[in-house]
Formats: C-alpha cells, sequence, structure tokens
C-alpha cells in the first residue's frame, strides 16, 4: 500500500511542478523590484534588521535559511519552525515553487522521522549527516572535521568566489556552471584525500551540485551579493531574487538547465590530472596518482 500511494504521490508531484513550468512560459515575468510579494518581508529589497545569532540559537549548514533567521523571516532562535511554514517563507523570499518548496520540506521531515503536516523543527536537525548534509560541501569543511555545521569555511568561500570567470554586462564577475563544476571537483578530491570518513553517493552528489546551483539561480552568480550571503549569511539591502517566473523556479526547470550540467561536468580525477601537471617536477605524485586509481570506481 505504501509502495503504491508513493508512486501515486510522485506523479501527482512531478505534473504539479511540470505544470508551474508551463505557467512560467505563458506568463510574464515579475517585475524588477516586484520579486517578493508585497506584504512580505524584502518587498522592493527592504529586509527586516539583522541580528547575528546569538548564545543557544539554532543554525545549519544552509546559509540560505541561516539568513532567514537572522533577518527574522524564520523565528530567529531558529527553533520550533512548522515544515509548511518553512516552505511558504522560502518561496516569498526567494521565489521558489510552490512545488520545491514542498518537496525539500517533506523530505526533510521524512528523513527526521517527523509529521510534515504537525510536526517542527529547529534548523540544526537538518544538519543529520548524509540525510541532506554531506561532505565536500562548498562552504562547509566536513561533518567529520567540523561537528558545528552552522559554521562557514571562510577560506572555502573566498576560493570559491575568487574562481569566478563570467562577468555580467557592466563587467562585474559572476560564477558560472564551469566554475561551480571545477570547484566542486577540487573539494571533492581534496577531502576525500584528508576525510578518513569521506562518504559522497549519488544521492548526495545530486544535493551538493543542487545546493550549489542555487548560488546560479536565485543569486545569478553575482559575487558581491555571495559575498554577503555566503559570508555573513545576511541579504543584502535591495537584494531580490534573481528568478523571476511568476510561478518561481521549478524543479524541472532547476534540474535541467542548472543541477545536471553543474554535476555532469565534475571530474575528481581530471582535477588531480591536473594538479599533478602544475607540480613542480621532483614533486611527489604517488598520493595523487593512487588518488586517481581509486576514482575509477568511484567517481566520473
Amino acid at each position: 500500500m505504501f509502495i503504491l500511494f508513493k508512486i501515486v504521490h510522485d506523479i501527482a508531484f512531478f505534473t504539479w511542478d511540470m505544470s508551474l513550468t508551463v505557467v512560467n512560459l505563458v506568463t510574464p515575468s515579475r517585475r524588477e523590484g516586484h520579486v517578493t510579494p508585497e506584504g512580505h518581508p524584502g518587498f522592493g529589497g527592504k529586509w527586516p534588521e539583522f541580528v547575528p545569532p546569538g548564545e543557544g540559537d539554532s543554525r545549519c549548514s544552509c546559509p540560505a535559511l541561516n539568513a532567514m533567521a537572522n533577518h527574522g523571516i524564520l523565528p530567529r532562535d531558529g527553533k520550533n519552525i512548522q515544515f509548511k511554514e518553512m516552505g511558504r517563507l522560502i518561496r516569498t523570499t526567494y521565489n521558489f515553487s510552490p512545488s520545491f518548496c514542498y518537496f525539500v520540506p517533506n523530505y526533510a521531515a521524512q528523513m527526521l522521522g517527523k509529521n510534515y503536516n504537525k510536526d517542527t523543527i529547529e534548523l540544526k536537525d537538518l544538519d543529520l549527516h548524509n540525510g541532506i548534509e554531506h561532505d565536500a560541501s562548498l562552504c562547509r569543511e566536513d561533518l567529520a572535521l567540523e561537528p558545528d555545521q552552522s559554521k562557514p569555511h571562510e577560506g572555502y568561500i573566498k576560493e570559491l568566489l575568487a574562481s569566478a570567470t563570467g562577468k555580467d554586462k557592466d563587467g562585474n564577475p559572476l560564477l558560472t556552471i564551469k566554475d561551480l563544476s571545477k570547484y566542486s571537483s577540487k573539494r571533492r578530491a581534496d577531502a576525500r584525500s584528508y576525510n578518513k570518513d569521506f562518504t559522497l553517493d549519488f544521492v548526495h552528489r545530486m544535493f551538493g551540485s543542487s545546493n550549489s546551483s542555487t548560488l546560479l539561480t536565485i543569486f545569478g552568480g553575482r559575487i558581491k551579493d555571495l559575498e554577503t550571503i555566503l559570508l555573513e549569511e545576511r541579504l543584502p539591502e535591495g537584494w531580490e531574487s534573481r528568478v523571476r517566473g511568476q510561478m518561481g523556479l521549478t524543479l524541472s526547470t532547476f534540474n535541467p538547465t542548472t543541477v545536471w550540467p553543474v554535476e555532469f561536468g565534475i571530474s575528481e580525477k581530471k582535477y588531480l590530472a591536473e594538479k599533478a601537471a602544475q607540480s613542480p617536477a621532483d614533486r611527489d605524485t604517488t598520493t595523487i596518482s593512487s588518488s586517481v586509481n581509486k576514482l575509477d570506481t568511484t567517481s566520473n
């Protein structure tokens, strides 16, 4: 009975998500300055007061959710959050689609063994290892090395942002799909080499690429904005989501246009080979060669 319910549920969900994609295609985009709905926090780029987390406040490995708590859009202490309310507020803040905003909290509820309709969580609950949180994050150290996943890793973030090769029409730096693939290759290979507890199965590779791809969609890859959201976990004054569709960002748009290209562009073997080629002639490459061989059975 459960399997039958899941099949029907999944068919209904993806039909819903695809229908929202069609609506986005046939309706005008939201006007600049009106992406966040009127009457909601952030309308016109005016965000509630930013207050960094205090002692006892709950935060997680997701900068976007932490920013919502830091601005008081979610409870400032990051606790007693209803799954449905989380989805609703994510939608008005970042313009994800209703289907997307159902899928992620519902997945989290199932992951934690909670009831999506009745139960609450605090943000740190989302850091169940290999639930949604995963190794080789682009802005966190692996859990085995840093148990507090609320802490941004400044070094990784600055290295990621410095790797941007794109430019907008005014010449400002932008992250690209290729940039994310290349840096993800580095993070995965490096983490695999020094974290003896490293794991990253297919599902969590896709989660990793999905999380990083929001930097390109919701935040438009704009380095100036990403410095604020990733390092300070604050929404810049005047900022609004770069997703303009009336129904927001759907999974059926997000995955094929951004997530899959990022993930399928990741190659740890290529990164390690390039690293070896750039090394001095007398460098011991035994470890790198061994890692490349190991990847023959674990990754692309």
